[in-house]
């Protein structure tokens, strides 16, 4: 319903701050009965939620693109202090959660969203939605590392590997090379490259599925036009 992340709602429910047609409850997996419509707004609750006494409402749904700087985490709160991507967002905008994740030293494209299954979709490994990355190494790369990277590695019980990799431009220590993956799986270029034993000097996404970066500045945040929406629909093929 757009009011909170899923984990949060599960600390809410738990705590039994949480009630179903008046009576508390505790356990997150209790089902509500809804009439489905085609979009999450058009759903019609049968039942009524309520947290700390008031009732829930479908939050108006919102979609958002943030070009995310390198040095703030990604997460609404920090147990270390560190600054979070929701201090780059608008205090008085309703619940969103990010799509997917950028590690601290990552940059570039992060969407949000309260349409909780959309986001999903699009995190989902089996959308293989491609997402494009430009990643600087401290290296040279040539043809056979470029191989490898697409070939993949073995980590952590996981194969690693890129749907295609580049060259986009190279110095006499270091290179840009353009690396589309089409699953997600935590830090994956970055666990591939190091098993390849080459340095990750800068990463940062750059689209997601038809979706680019663009124009957007170092930490700016705008919302997604109607069109961009329903290219990403099209590319999930929900469209």
């Amino acid at each position: 319903m757009g009011h909170c992340s899923r984990s949060q709602a599960a600390v809410l429910i738990r705590a039994g701050r949480v009630s179903l047609n008046k009576r508390t409850i505790t356990d997150p997996e209790t089902p509500v009965r809804i009439d489905p419509g085609r979009n999450p707004q058009d759903w019609t609750l049968q039942e009524k939620i309520a947290v700390d006494g008031t009732l829930l409402a479908h939050a108006p749904l919102i979609y958002l693109v943030l070009n995310k700087p390198r040095g703030v985490v990604t997460t609404a709160s920090d147990e270390k202090g560190r600054a979070t991507v929701y201090t780059l967002l608008n205090p008085g905008l309703p619940w969103v959660g990010p799509v997917g994740r950028l590690d601290k030293a990552s940059e570039g494209l992060l969407l949000f969203t309260n349409d909780s299954k959309w986001s999903a979709k699009i995190a989902n490994p089996s959308s293989h939605l491609d997402k494009k990355y430009h990643v600087q190494v401290g290296c040279v790369a040539n043809p056979d590392l470029l191989k490898k990277v697409v070939r993949g590695v073995a980590d952590g019980g996981e194969h690693l590997r890129a749907k295609s990799a580049r060259l986009l431009r190279h110095g006499d220590k270091n290179s840009w090379l353009e690396i589309i993956l089409d699953e997600g799986k935590n830090r994956q270029i970055r666990r591939l490259l190091e098993a390849l034993d080459v340095q990750v000097l800068r990463l940062m996404r750059v689209s997601i599925g038809p979706l680019n970066l663009g124009d957007l500045k170092k930490g700016a945040v705008r919302r997604l036009t109607p069109e961009e929406k329903k290219q990403i629909d099209r590319a999930l093929g929900a469209g």
